[in-house]
């Protein structure tokens, strides 16, 4: 049983907790899916403009793909640090980095003026943010859900996974809003830095809200039953997060790993690449392309606390494969839908496949966050996120893309995604069911507490 340091905050305080996560979850995705939208979208005559248009969106792909790999290193230093010193400080950082970094992109001169260096310098901020937000997901889904309780853990744990979302909304609408009213010319030389700069506003609200919440109880009751056992003549030191993970903890991260390849590629497939392929191969406008990515979010978001939700009455695995296996179904009448240049199709082909990626997307910050020890929580959460979008969210639209240009069909990147359907569906399969986990009851039977040095009687072993 947890202790009464461990109850669940009031339901004002949870709410208000909920609110910061939500609130910086979603300026977080506001600036790294700008940058996706407009990769799609200008970066590639701006900052590469001497080659082929679609070798041009490659190139941008790319540089959009590097914020990716970026992403683990920020996993592994925002998780070792957040596990040691807590979820809130590592937070406030990385929206102060992310939100710089997404500033600096709109302040930046492009190729005609200063040539290979503006994409030098493109490709360097991509990185910033990918660093910020491979730290963020992890310390703000952990924030709400250690707050909580086991009982509506999926539902409360389920709104900064709706961050994603309404990130995407705010940029893809801002993006619609600017391609409405300024023309192509307009907007490819000055028009596209607004969204970026406008970044420093949210980024100064977002540290208002989030500076004013409390550290997790259950991080605060672990640390200072850490701190105790330091003080016993038995006390042994105390495991790197990293450490501890790899050690106890492998095989949750390849869970992890697999059950995030289908929910990632299948986002950046139905959410960036979707832009590319609507106004290349199907003969969509890129305003009409932009309309129904901005519609589909607005229900994207919606369903996402349903979902997890629902995850606290049958379960996290079963909701999570009914996403797996319903976007693996949804991939050929996905791009059927699209081929027929209707702007209605449009809209369902992609609604119905954020909907189904949603099913995914709502239990895993509950599924993720109670499979792990609370001192190495942070760690391993981000890990098996974070690295699995080097393989999965990275190169998605990239691969999308090239298959497009060899095949010209949508057939090979329809199979790319049922693909991954498949390795989710495999790796959710194996994992066990981890509804009603208590999280400090996860600490008492974690491996590295049996192993450690009797406590004294008073103090509950981690």
């Amino acid at each position: 049983m947890a202790s009464e340091t461990t109850a669940p905050p009031p339901p004002a305080s949870l709410k208000r907790i909920v609110a910061a996560s939500l609130i910086g979850t979603t300026i977080e995705w506001y600036d790294f899916f700008l940058y996706g939208s407009a990769a799609a979208l200008v970066f590639n005559k701006l900052f590469f403009p001497d080659s082929d248009p679609l070798v041009g969106t490659l190139l941008s792909f790319l540089t959009y793909a590097v914020g990716f790999a970026a992403r683990p290193i920020g996993a592994l230093v925002f998780g070792h640090y957040g596990d040691r010193l807590g979820r809130k400080k590592l937070l406030v950082l990385s929206l102060m980095l992310m939100g710089g970094a997404t500033f600096a992109i709109g302040l930046l001169p492009t190729h005609a003026t200063v040539g290979s260096a503006a994409p030098v310098l493109l490709t360097v901020l991509r990185l910033v943010q990918g660093f910020a937000l491979g730290g963020e997901w992890g310390g703000a889904v952990l924030l709400v859900s250690e707050h909580g309780d086991a009982r509506r853990r999926g539902f409360w744990a389920s709104w900064p996974q709706t961050g994603a979302p309404a990130g995407q909304l705010l940029a893809t609408g801002v993006l619609s809003f600017l391609t409405a009213v300024l023309s192509d010319a307009a907007f490819g030389n000055w028009g596209w830095r607004i969204p970026f700069l406008l970044s420093g506003l949210l980024v100064i609200v977002g540290l208002w809200i989030r500076l004013s919440v409390d550290e997790s109880p259950v991080f605060k009751e672990a640390l200072a039953q850490a701190e105790a056992r330091k003080t016993t003549e038995a006390a042994t030191a105390e495991k790197l997060p990293l450490v501890a993970v790899l050690r106890h903890h492998w095989r949750d991260v390849l869970v992890a790993m697999g059950a995030r390849m289908a929910e990632n590629i299948s986002y950046y497939v139905i959410t960036a690449f979707i832009l590319v392929y609507a106004t290349t191969s199907a003969g969509v406008s890129r305003q009409t392309a932009l309309n129904a990515v901005l519609i589909a979010s607005a229900v994207h978001f919606a369903v996402i606390p349903a979902w997890g939700a629902l995850s606290d009455r049958i379960g996290r695995r079963p909701v999570y494969l009914l996403g797996a296996v319903g976007i693996g179904l949804w991939m050929f009448p996905f791009f059927s839908l699209i081929d027929t240049g209707g702007f209605r199709n449009l809209i369902l082909a992609v609604t119905v496949g954020l909907v189904l990626h949603g099913a995914m997307y709502a239990p895993q910050a509950a599924f993720f966050s109670e499979m792990f020890a609370t001192r190495m929580r942070y760690s391993g959460a981000s890990i098996g996120a974070q690295f699995a979008s080097v393989a999965a969210g990275a190169p998605a639209p990239l691969i999308a893309t090239a298959l497009l240009a060899d095949y010209d069909s949508s057939t090979p990147i329809a199979l790319y995604v049922i693909a991954a359907s498949l390795l989710t569906v495999l790796a959710v399969g194996l994992a066990k069911e981890t509804r009603h986990r208590d999280l400090a009851d996860i600490d008492n039977s974690a491996p590295e507490a049996r192993d450690a040095p009797a406590p004294p009687a008073d103090a509950r072993v981690l």
